[in-house]
């Protein structure tokens, strides 16, 4: 039975993973009924239909491990079954961090200002490549977590719970070096998707000076729309990054927890720290995006016209 502190935390996953699954299925489901009615899909539709998605998929799964490793510990004997949440988890957590670097660099492509030929013919050819860039992320993606999955030895997820016998302690060590070095290179190849939206957010900065410069020289007021467009990408990919640095630091504490006295509990509050990135940025893509923002507005207000007629 889990104790009152693992219940609360398990309280606060539950509770942060229906938030976050409320937002992105609002995000996917207002793209899909564009879709039907419209029988086309926006490029910025599609790359935020396919992020709400993939981050439903790592919700549920991180909500599946926790829920696991309190209720049902026996699990972690298994080594097959827990193959597979391992497999989802690596799959989904790279879904998202590819698919909202495809949204970091789609912003930039849209809103920055460069003479380049490179970028002038990347700019003209995003809206034909994105579907490309989209299957190529879960390509890449399928590509990274088949070998991580692979190498996990069996019997490691076990010693998580069977680490206090002595007679498999050696064994654990030796399983337990073997277990981290397949994670820091699992942490590792999140760092190109992650830079690469770092990059988008310093180029987009360097083409707003450049743009309020030439709006001096040319005595023409700052505010104008593409300054604000400037400004709203760089909030949506900076907010992005700053999440995403929260999530790989609770991803690490999730990792390293093997190694602590303590393993349940740690793993635990990693896994409710690392909820808050698919979690809050759903909505900070609601507020960005006009026809979300238009859209929940018009939920709330009919919620809110609901509730007032049942009072009455």
């Amino acid at each position: 039975m889990p104790g009152k502190v693992d219940s609360m935390l398990i309280l606060l996953v539950a509770g942060e993973f229906s938030v976050g699954m409320l937002g992105n299925a609002f995000i996917a489901l207002v793209n899909c009924i564009d879709l039907f009615k419209n029988r086309k899909i926006a490029s910025i539709d599609l790359i935020l239909t396919s992020l709400a998605i993939s981050r439903m998929c790592l919700l549920c799964t991180i909500l599946l491990d926790c829920f696991i490793l309190v209720l049902y510990p026996d699990v972690y004997a298994m080594g097959k079954q827990m193959k597979i949440i391992d497999f989802f988890w690596t799959l989904t957590n790279h879904l998202s961090v590819w698919f909202a670097t495809c949204l970091s660099i789609f912003y930039f492509l849209k809103i920055a200002n460069f003479f380049h030929p490179l970028f002038l013919w990347m700019k003209w050819k995003i809206d034909k490549m994105i579907l490309w860039l989209l299957l190529g992320s879960l390509m890449l993606s399928v590509f990274i977590s088949l070998p991580v999955t692979k190498n996990l030895n069996d019997d490691f997820r076990n010693c998580v719970k069977v680490k206090w016998k002595i007679n498999s302690t050696l064994k654990c060590r030796v399983n337990k070096v073997q277990h981290a070095s397949t994670k820091v290179v699992l942490n590792l190849l999140t760092l190109f998707p992650i830079s690469v939206s770092l990059v988008s957010f310093l180029l987009l900065i360097l083409s707003l000076w450049r743009h309020n410069r030439q709006m001096k020289l040319n005595a023409t007021g700052w505010r104008d729309p593409s300054t604000a467009a400037h400004v709203e990408a760089m909030k949506t990919v900076i907010s992005y990054i700053i999440l995403f640095t929260a999530y790989c630091l609770a991803f690490l504490v999730a990792t390293s927890s093997y190694f602590m006295p303590e393993t349940e509990l740690a793993v635990i509050v990693g896994e409710l720290i690392a909820l808050l990135c698919p979690s809050s940025h759903s909505y900070i893509l609601i507020l960005r995006n006009h026809k979300l923002r238009q859209t929940s507005l018009r939920v709330l207000w009919k919620m809110k016209h609901m509730l007032k007629r049942r009072k009455f």
